[in-house]
């Protein structure tokens, strides 16, 4: 995929604020009509859509989902190895990538030839956590879809076997070309320009999902989606933690963050973390834009932290103090103490308003780590910032669901997303004229979108999201595992002279 030129960066600039999906005054980029297609899903009455306060112990999933489904056409097709069943009105493209949570395979519709890519989450039967994180998602992406940075949710799908039971969920997104860590790897010339638009749209989106009191917690260049006209998207959102603004506390669980992207306070049990996690995570990311390689690349927690104390010195004894883990204090305190390495010694050739934002969001510190708000108004996006182009999400996101732990109770949870999903979009799009009540989604025209698919090669497997390339596994962050980093780097610090004296 190529990235457009320079001059069409700042050309987009004036277009941006037409791209978010589901706004009802939003403009397609394409001069034609948003189209409809043509398979049979009614949707369902208000009355049909369970409730959390109806009793559904008694109801197996296919009996919740609403049976006007049941009259949907579909048609199957193997792609990644694996069986996929969709709308017989999409037709398979090529695939896109695969990871330990599903696939993804790109389709266009067979009359419109408009593109969207199909998103299959699998193994939902087989852990209670890879059940939940679907449950996760696709309520976070039901929130979430109407901000323009954020990847769109067109339409979900559950394909009940014989018992009327199901193991997969399918979503139907809207259709990006690459991810940030395969345009990054591709070797091809990024300006400066587009070092600020990438920045300063990752930053829109997660603006939008911090004021949900949202983190997403897993930002890594996999996870920003790139078309070749610069529009980023944020995708992903299966590790994602409800945190309370007040008290600036976040769910301190297990299985955050891929390691290279994630924070120092996640490893080293500070009393609390919040919405500056993901502040590192950007910064992780603007340092890999800069030098085209990652800047903390460690091979375990306690060389991922070595690698950040490298490069930023020796923290600060007020710093250090809140360190929740006293093994990692009395280790950091047993090493040379170390100087802060100049930014502009590590790029010398990039731009020094980037060097001043990337100090203030790689700060050791998190309560001294800029803000998300505080980074959009940085000089080095004054070209971008537009603070009423800058949404807040209206309503907080509900952590309610977390609650529930059984495989069978979250499945039934998901089959009431999907009905309520499906419902409000059809409902919306009947209002606005734009399908009758027989008629699925409709799907916005992106004439501007290139069809093709990033890559030829084969995807890269153990990869969790995004578009993938044909790199190596080992050119590609390791995936988030199942693990407590506090406890793992523990450890690992046991091991060494420190924990054996």
């Amino acid at each position: 995929m190529a990235i457009m030129s320079l001059e069409a960066v700042h050309g987009f600039l004036g277009r941006r604020r037409w791209m978010c999906c589901g706004n009802s005054a939003a403009q397609p980029l394409s001069a034609h009509p948003p189209t409809i297609s043509t398979v049979h899903i009614e949707a369902p009455d208000d009355d049909s859509v369970p409730r959390k306060s109806e009793n559904t112990s008694e109801l197996t999933p296919s009996s919740l989902l609403n049976h006007s489904d049941q009259i949907m056409q579909r048609h199957s097709f193997t792609a990644l190895n694996s069986t996929f069943i969709v709308d017989s009105e999409y037709q398979f493209v090529k695939e896109l990538g695969q990871g330990a949570y599903g696939c993804v395979v790109s389709a266009k519709h067979r009359r419109t030839g408009e593109g969207c890519a199909i998103k299959k989450i699998t193994n939902i039967n087989t852990k209670r956590i890879l059940t939940k994180r679907c449950l996760r998602e696709i309520k976070l992406l039901h929130h979430f879809r109407r901000h323009k940075n954020i990847t769109c949710l067109y339409d979900m799908d559950i394909v009940f076997g014989p018992d009327g039971n199901f193991d997969e969920v399918y979503l139907y997104e809207e259709l990006m070309e690459a991810d940030l860590h395969a345009i990054i790897r591709s070797g091809q010339p990024l300006s400066d320009a587009h070092f600020q638009s990438f920045i300063y749209q990752t930053l829109c989106g997660l603006k939008y999902i911090h004021s949900a009191n949202v983190l997403h917690r897993d930002l890594k260049p996999g996870n920003l989606l790139v078309n070749a006209d610069c529009e980023l998207k944020i995708c992903d959102f299966g590790l994602a933690r409800g945190f309370n603004q007040a008290q600036r506390q976040g769910f301190m669980t297990e299985y955050v963050a891929t390691r290279w992207y994630r924070a120092p306070e996640i490893m080293l049990s500070f009393a609390n973390y919040a919405s500056a996690i993901d502040v590192w995570s950007v910064g992780c990311i603007l340092a890999e834009l800069l030098a085209g390689k990652p800047i903390f690349k460690g091979r375990d927690y306690v060389d991922q932290l070595n690698q950040i104390l490298h490069y930023l010195g020796t923290p600060s004894e007020d710093t250090l103090r809140r360190v929740g883990s006293p093994r990692a204090q009395d280790y950091i305190r047993s090493l040379p103490i170390k100087p802060r390495v100049p930014f502009q010694q590590l790029f010398p050739h990039a731009n020094p308003l980037a060097i001043d934002l990337l100090s203030k969001m790689l700060n050791f510190d998190p309560a001294k780590r800029i803000t998300c708000e505080q980074a959009l108004q940085h000089p080095y996006l004054a070209v971008w910032h537009d603070p009423s182009d800058e949404p807040v999400c209206p309503t907080q996101f509900d952590f309610g669901f977390e609650d529930e732990d059984s495989i069978e109770g979250m499945k039934k949870l998901i089959v009431e997303e999907v009905n309520h999903f499906r419902a409000e979009v059809r409902a919306h799009a009947r209002a606005s004229g734009q399908i009758r009540r027989q008629d699925s989604l409709p799907i916005p025209s992106r004439d501007d979108i290139i069809a093709s698919p990033i890559q030829e090669d084969a995807p890269t497997n153990g990869a969790t999201s995004g578009y993938y390339s044909g790199n190596p596994v080992s050119e590609r962050a390791p995936s988030p595992v199942m693990d407590d980093p506090s406890a793992e780097l523990e450890r690992e610090l046991a091991e060494t002279h420190i924990g054996r004296s």
